[in-house]
């Protein structure tokens, strides 16, 4: 009888399956069949097969194709093991080449147009694909993400950024402008004041005379005073007082530091003015699109039919991008908010305000400012209903769709 074949739970079948899982020699490894040996041994009567030859054969009639082809896949599966578990991070290259053969079914670098994992590395620094340096340690790489939609992202983070700039330079500049304006006033009030100089004599004999014509008035009036004995004398000297007092205090609040011309705020309109510049700061946002209000399409990319046409707003979806239903024709399109545009209406027409302090309120349009391309508009609803806000941008409110109707 025939020696029996091992069983499953045999020790020689456990090795056979943990060396078939393992990971072998790269020399005895055939990119063209995809097989591995386990020995020398293996290989050449691998290579000595009828399979092989013909696989030689295929090679042989396009050897650049083949080549190029085993290049492309080592280059995508390196590139995208680097942006999936580094990300942007600088990495070892090592690091990342040893986790990517650590898949069995990879593809060889001896069968690519590299011959060193040092020459791959110089090749993506070459092609712009990777951020490549050399230290005492070996090459490094940091891999350069160029998809769509995170350069988007990218350039949404900047125009916000920018935005703040913006807010904040603003600011400075208004700081700077009270700053001079409170200096000017300052420098006019000194002008104003008296010089005093040093006491100079032109003629060393000459006497210094003092005039106490004010210390003798007073002697005088003290003198008087007992002697008024009736009371319509006394009234007289009341009302001259009051008089006196009058003038001082008048005198002392023109004297008053302060800019010319501007009425003190009082501490309720500063703590409303902080509150508001607060709730604009976190009210402020990159994206203004919402459900139910009124735009219109701005670009040509959707075709010349929908170009200057006012839609309504259907449904946001993530913060940038809506489904508009056009108010002509009742088509639906899918669109980002930078081909959209805000509707002012009529006066006296409810809007809705996007953006700002006031984002999400519901008001009516009182007045608009042309020159400042601004509106004034009246709260309609919830706590601050009847407030009047004034100086709101034409990009930070819109028409309501019910108004259209």
């Amino acid at each position: 009888m025939g020696k029996e074949k091992a069983g499953f739970l045999t020790p020689k079948a456990i090795a056979n399956r943990i060396k078939a899982k393992g990971l072998q020699k790269l020399r005895w490894f055939c990119q063209m069949c995809q097989k591995q040996c386990r020995d020398e041994n293996g290989f050449k009567c691998h290579t000595m097969s009828e399979s092989h030859q013909r696989q030689l054969l295929l090679f042989a009639e396009n050897p650049d194709n083949y080549i190029d082809e085993f290049s492309k896949d080592f280059e995508d599966g390196y590139c995208e093991l680097l942006k999936r578990r580094f990300g942007t991070r600088r990495v070892h290259c090592n690091i990342v080449y040893q986790e990517y053969i650590a898949d069995r079914e990879h593809v060889h670098m001896n069968a690519t147009q590299w011959e060193t994992l040092t020459e791959f590395v110089k090749w993506l620094g070459r092609e712009g694909k990777c951020v490549v340096d050399e230290t005492e340690k070996g090459w490094f790489v940091q891999y350069i993400d160029r998809d769509p939609e995170t350069i988007k992202k990218m350039e949404q983070v900047k125009m916000k950024e920018k935005m703040d700039m913006d807010d904040e330079e603003k600011t400075a500049k208004f700081i700077q402008k009270q700053i001079e304006r409170a200096s000017a006033s300052q420098s006019d009030k000194s002008s104003k004041e008296p010089e005093y100089t040093e006491l100079q004599r032109d003629d060393e004999d000459s006497k210094v005379t003092l005039s106490l014509s004010g210390m003798n008035k007073k002697k005088e009036e003290s003198a008087i005073k007992p002697t008024l004995g009736n009371a319509l004398a006394k009234l007289k000297i009341e009302a001259k007082k009051e008089e006196t007092s009058a003038a001082s205090s008048s005198s002392k609040k023109e004297s008053k530091p302060g800019i010319a011309g501007q009425k003190r705020k009082s501490a309720l309109d500063e703590i409303m003015e902080f509150e508001e510049k607060k709730k604009e700061k976190v009210n402020r946002k990159d994206y203004w699109l919402h459900e139910g209000i009124v735009v219109k399409v701005i670009t040509k990319k959707l075709g010349e039919k929908y170009y200057k046409k006012k839609a309504v707003i259907k449904e946001v979806q993530d913060l940038y991008r809506a489904i508009i239903k056009m108010i002509d024709t009742g088509d639906k399109i899918r669109v980002d908010q930078n081909h959209l545009e805000t509707v002012i209406p009529a006066q006296g027409k409810l809007v809705k305000i996007v953006n700002g302090a006031y984002r999400g309120q519901v008001a009516v349009l009182d007045s608009v400012n042309e020159k400042k391309f601004s509106c004034t508009v009246i709260i309609n609803s919830g706590p601050l209903k009847g407030r009047a806000i004034d100086g709101v941008q034409y990009e930070d409110l819109s028409k309501l769709e019910q108004q259209n109707s």
